[in-house]
């Protein structure tokens, strides 16, 4: 996997995280040690989030980049996850191309994960991990090109088993709010998801011409060693139907439901489940993955303003919902 080849898992960070980082930093001696220090901070606390989101227990202030000597005297980024170990989150600023190991973080470590900062510090990718024993001792730097894909971690999480259904969203997806460009945080724009729409174009072509004043988002469904260490991405796109000068609250809505992979994979795993279900949970609509299937799709229908549906995905072994309202 390389930065530039497969789009890392992004994580939004909060006031919290930052208030965090900035008590941190302004503890340190030097402005140099400071900044190293906020950075080391956010690239902990993004991986948190991320096992957080996945139900992984982790005891956030028990690492050495918790404690305020240890953090003051060396460069560490260490999250600690209870009865496995220590996971190091090591930060990436932009234009670099490898992770630097500092000394102390080449031992009592499980592995480590790449978290890579854009200009802005709002939001970070996870890009990738590596375990500890497939890193030399004489290293000094991992080249991002040769990290594995963010759901090799779980290898080394063996309680770090799914629920047999995982509700990906504890709130309700308003659709109709992305008509006004308003959108929940882990729902993308296509290009952020996809890279260039050209590379996806004969998938992502029903889109396109799905209706001129669309609107498209799209999800990414990390769940790891349920479909064999490969993430998913679930497109939602919506077309107001046009009814006279109502507004889009007062009008039909049009919506597009499609499933694809991610991580650099051309086709989805078989006997994938995409289904469509009413509020009350009764089964709409649903269609099963094949091994040649580069995605699927829900055939297309139609709500008006208030209603609501479920989007469930499936191989049998798990299952993630999703809950919208129009």
């Amino acid at each position: 996997m390389s930065s530039t080849e497969t789009l890392g898992l992004k994580i939004t960070l909060g006031q919290e995280a930052h208030a965090i980082a900035r008590q941190f930093a302004v503890e340190q001696t030097t402005p140099q040690k400071g900044k190293k220090t906020y950075l080391n901070t956010l690239a902990v606390y993004a991986v948190y989030s991320y096992l957080k989101w996945m139900r992984i227990d982790t005891a956030l202030e028990e690492g050495d980049s918790w404690h305020p000597l240890k953090r003051a005297l060396f460069d560490v980024a260490d999250l600690v996850i209870p009865n496995i170990g220590k996971l190091e989150c090591r930060p990436v600023q932009p234009g670099e191309t490898a992770i630097y190991l500092p000394a102390e973080v080449m031992e009592d470590r499980i592995g480590y994960v790449a978290v890579q900062f854009s200009e802005r510090l709002n939001e970070v990718q996870l890009l990738g991990f590596v375990r500890t024993f497939n890193v030399s001792s004489a290293w000094e730097q991992i080249p991002l090109a040769s990290l594995k894909p963010l759901n090799f971690l779980f290898d080394c999480i063996p309680d770090a088993v799914a629920h047999p259904e995982l509700n990906s969203s504890q709130i309700r997806v308003n659709l109709n709010q992305w008509f006004d460009n308003l959108f929940e945080n882990s729902w993308m724009a296509l290009e952020e998801v996809f890279g260039s729409i050209n590379e996806k174009k004969f998938a992502l072509r029903s889109v396109s011409s799905f209706n001129e004043a669309n609107v498209a988002r799209a999800k990414i469904i990390d769940l790891g060693l349920q479909v064999g260490n490969q993430s998913l991405v679930l497109l939602v796109a919506i077309a107001a139907l046009a009814k006279g000068i109502a507004p889009y609250s007062e009008q039909k809505v049009e919506i597009l439901v499609q499933l694809h992979p991610m991580d650099g994979k051309t086709y989805l795993p078989s006997n994938l489940r995409l289904n469509l279900l009413s509020e009350s949970g009764e089964t709409i609509q649903k269609v099963v993955s094949r091994s040649n299937d580069n995605f699927i799709q829900l055939k297309r229908f139609r709500g008006y303003s208030g209603e609501g549906f479920n989007i469930q995905v499936s191989d049998g072994d798990f299952t993630i919902k999703e809950t919208f309202v129009i």
